[in-house]
């Protein structure tokens, strides 16, 4: 059995504390996305109900400042002016606390809403809480929501480089038609 292979099935095993604070089964393409009611960077809440009507690519990621996330907000960051040419745009979600996004975004340069997630609420609705190292946190997973407030692309276990890239292809393409 490959090392990835064992890492997510124990990710797996771990949650099992994890189940009763929501599903671990992430939404599936054509699904309504789950509600979310999150603080953001900024100060205030963040809904998903607030971007009724656009495409939102909202991304799941382990910590603010590690090398892989870090790399993925840069890319999401320098395709942001894409994104908002096809009307998307782009949350990303931690378990880090509002502080630490604040930090985060301030020394990155970023320019989109980061929410924070302590209590994993989100994070278990879409399926992407796991735990490593004896720290529960956020997988790195990616859902495409559609203006009708669905699911309409569904990433898992992504990896950071090149994922900006291919969410800007198949956005295109979902817009498409």
């Amino acid at each position: 059995m490959n090392k990835r292979l064992l890492g997510v099935l124990l990710s797996v095993i771990a949650l099992g504390g994890l189940q009763g604070a929501g599903t671990q089964t992430p939404p599936q393409v054509g699904q309504p996305a789950p509600a979310f009611n999150l603080p953001s960077a900024e100060g205030g809440l963040v809904s998903l109900k607030d971007y009724k009507g656009k495409w939102v690519v909202l991304y799941f990621y382990p910590k603010d400042f590690t090398s892989g996330c870090t790399l993925e907000a840069h890319n999401f960051e320098r395709d942001l002016a894409k994104y908002q040419n096809e009307g998307a745009i782009i949350l990303g979600v931690s378990a880090d606390t509002a502080q630490s996004h604040r930090d985060f975004c301030a020394k990155e340069g970023l320019n989109f809403k980061l929410l924070a997630d302590p209590e994993l609420k989100a994070v278990t609705e879409y399926g992407s809480a796991m735990e490593h190292e004896g720290v529960k946190m956020a997988a790195r997973n990616t859902f495409l929501i559609n203006p009708a407030g669905k699911i309409a692309r569904v990433y898992l276990q992504v990896s950071p480089a090149g994922h900006s890239e291919q969410v800007l292809k198949d956005l295109a393409v979902l817009k498409k038609g």
